[in-house]
């Protein structure tokens, strides 16, 4: 039952940091993602705002500089997926050239073989992140599957 409640709280955490992640992706972007509904009326209802944050906490899974990741980012989307790998299942030899990526592994554990390097296995509460220099294929070397959040910077 412990469990239980410890996988839905760091699904929850998940989401919320992805969220967050978008949300700042959109920012920066200058994409404009919600209507304000209500204008003024809704924005007197809602109080005064804290001095400073009360009650959070975050911890920064991985980042990825996209200075000379990508050209532009016209027309291209900021996709968040949900992948899973069967246990001895495996994702072929690929790049991530113009499309990088963050990821977060939610259960399982994948062996990720990064060209010229060591292999590194990456379980459950790990993410890492790909650029441009990353070509690579994986293998779930685990015994269930490997579910993981993906997002990333496709081209269209």
């Amino acid at each position: 039952m412990a469990r239980r409640i410890a996988r839905a709280l760091a699904k929850g955490l998940l989401a919320l940091v992805l969220a967050l992640l978008a949300l700042a992706l959109a920012e920066h972007f200058d994409v404009r993602l919600f209507r304000e509904a209500g204008g003024e009326l809704a924005a007197a209802a809602q109080g005064q705002p804290p001095p400073q944050n009360e009650g959070q906490s975050e911890e920064l899974l991985r980042t990825l500089d996209l200075t000379g990741e990508i050209d532009s980012t016209k027309g291209r989307p900021l996709r968040m997926r949900k992948l899973t790998v069967q246990p001895g299942g495996a994702l072929a030899l690929h790049n991530h050239v113009d499309r990088p990526a963050v990821t977060y592994l939610l259960q399982g554990e994948m062996t990720y073989y990064p060209e010229g390097k060591p292999a590194v296995t990456v379980r459950a509460g790990e993410g890492f992140a790909e650029g441009r220099a990353t070509t690579h294929w994986a293998r779930n070397t685990g015994k269930v599957p490997a579910v993981w959040i993906a997002v990333d910077i496709p081209k269209p």
